[in-house]
């Protein structure tokens, strides 16, 4: 029997370029996820704020609305507010940079940016152990694609 090892970050590429349109999507959504997880806390704030530049005013909306959920006052759909409330959110920083992120990873996704400009961009931020917890992730996506799923 031959054993073949390769690493998760490799892994992860190879399942991204294996599977269809909508196992991609998520797919690159878990990256993002697994991608703010290993943001360092004092760079939250930037990132943050590098997310909401490209979000359009629906986006902004649907953020804002969820900050309301959290109660830290009147929510407005602009870029200022959203940033300047963002430390106030505790421990619901990471979230609300999810949130955010995973917008504007959808537009880029819409838009025909290729997964593997993703992957490159994002895949190196990831330590090992996150890169191996996200490998197992993508490859119950991989299952889940390729025994039925309506791609």
């Amino acid at each position: 029997m031959t054993l073949c090892f390769i690493e998760p970050k490799d892994a992860i590429r190879v399942i991204a370029e294996s599977v269809g349109k909508e196992a991609r999507r998520q797919l690159l959504g878990e990256l993002v996820r697994a991608w703010v997880d290993e943001i360092p806390e004092e760079e939250l704030v930037s990132h943050y704020a590098k997310a909401l530049a490209d979000l359009d005013e629906h986006d902004l909306s649907l953020l804002a609305a969820w900050h309301g959920s959290l109660e830290v006052g009147q929510p407005i759909a602009n870029k200022e507010f959203l940033v300047n409330v963002f430390p106030s959110l505790g421990d619901n920083r990471r979230e609300a940079l999810k949130i955010a992120a995973g917008f504007r990873g959808e537009e880029a996704f819409e838009a025909g940016v290729a997964e593997e400009q993703a992957l490159e961009t994002v895949l190196p931020w990831l330590t090992r152990a996150r890169a191996r917890e996200l490998a197992r992730e993508c490859l119950e996506l991989y299952c889940w694609d390729r025994l039925g799923s309506e791609n």
